[in-house]
């Protein structure tokens, strides 16, 4: 390796399992040196984005909630079956956690610890870094990497609990002019850079968000929903919330049901009643409205694996076509097709062109209950590179 030219040593080694890479920093300090270089790190990081992406996989509701399973869809060439294979992650000593979030490699868990409540994650290299307690109420957390300061970012919008909200449908809306005095609230938006020590408050504001199933982390911004249906940003690097252009479909009065990154592009989900479909609306050029396109219309499915709870309900019954709301849009694939997560417990991938449905193969064995997922780019990334 020493004989070959830097640039030829990245190449080659930039396009090795990253499985390889981590043990082969064993073999001697030169290597491991090597390794641990920000040039092969991001160089290997970005052979791994224009992959499929993986999954980091959590059990919901389980006496084991506290382990992580890796995940990659693999299909079977001989009947075309789609399959998760999943592998148990070594994690952190923790009583007990919350998987938030992916940003480049990393995790950020929402712990309970007697010494610290929020740590940062790689599932691979196995280092984590405590971050610092919070004097301020726990609230909905972003976490992103400020591409300006090579610096990664916690953020925390909370309220206080001398207000009446409900937690788990609201947050904060900044920068705008409140919807109605109604809506004001007492919200407090925090930030902690992880390399400091100290969380900063950025001021009350009396707006709200929606809490979302995913983050969604688009050009060094973190993005939420307003209760008025508006498209927030935060930007990792001024710190500042911005208001989107929406879609057109807002026009309509339809309400967008969640936001998702497809491809490195900000998309919208919403819901045609009309229809029964559900539509994914793509912003093409970051920030212009005339960008937005529709770009895929889902139809009504039910994934084998939750059949049994529908053949007791009638096609009329309300809580049957309310599965529409249950639905998740993960990712994009390679391939085109959309992977689809229903209530939490089935994957799907629903391929647009065909219009056709293929439910993927979960080891039950190994996860046999409700899962939250999140999309994971594998990588040697640390905070400390």
């Amino acid at each position: 390796m020493d004989r070959l030219p830097q640039e030829v040593a990245l190449e080659i080694l930039s396009r090795l399992p990253l499985l390889s890479l981590v043990q082969s920093k064993s073999v001697c300090r030169a290597w491991r040196t090597f390794i641990q270089d920000q040039l092969l790190v991001n160089k290997h990081f970005k052979h791994m984005v224009e992959n499929d992406p993986s999954f980091i996989l959590q059990i919901m509701g389980h006496c084991i909630q506290n382990q992580l399973y890796f995940g990659d869809l693999s299909s079977d060439p001989n009947d075309e079956n789609v399959m998760m294979i999943a592998k148990k992650l070594t994690i952190p000593a923790l009583l007990s956690f919350h998987l938030v979030s992916s940003c480049n490699g990393l995790l950020l868990l929402s712990a309970t610890h007697p010494s610290f409540e929020l740590c940062i994650y790689n599932p691979f290299t196995r280092d984590y870094v405590e971050l610092p307690k919070r004097s301020h109420h726990a609230g909905v957390l972003g976490f992103g990497f400020d591409p300006t300061t090579k610096k990664y970012k916690v953020v925390e919008i909370s309220y206080k609990r001398t207000t009446h909200l409900y937690f788990r449908r609201s947050v904060v809306r900044f920068g705008m002019r409140p919807a109605s005095q109604t809506a004001a609230s007492s919200v407090e938006v925090h930030i902690l850079t992880v390399s400091s020590n100290t969380w900063r408050n950025l001021g009350s504001f009396p707006f709200r968000f929606v809490l979302q199933k995913s983050q969604v982390l688009v050009n060094g911004k973190l993005h939420w929903r307003a209760t008025t249906n508006l498209i927030m940003s935060f930007d990792l690097a001024t710190e500042q919330f911005k208001e989107v252009p929406r879609p057109d479909f807002i026009a309509s009065n339809r309400r967008i049901h969640e936001l998702v990154v497809l491809r490195g592009c900000l998309s919208a989900v919403s819901f045609d009643d009309d229809n029964e479909e559900l539509e994914i609306w793509v912003m093409k050029e970051y920030d212009v409205k005339e960008s937005w396109v529709k770009q895929f219309s889902v139809g009504a499915y039910v994934p084998k694996i939750l059949q049994p709870t529908y053949q007791c309900h009638s096609s009329n019954d309300p809580r049957f076509h309310s599965r529409k709301k249950w639905i998740q849009v993960l990712c994009l694939l390679k391939s085109g097709g959309l992977l689809l997560q229903y209530r939490n417990k089935a994957l799907v991938v629903y391929d647009p062109h065909c219009r056709t449905f293929q439910d993927v193969e979960v080891p039950r064995e190994e996860i046999p209950r409700c899962l939250r997922t999140v999309v994971h780019v594998a990588s040697l990334n640390w905070i400390g590179t």
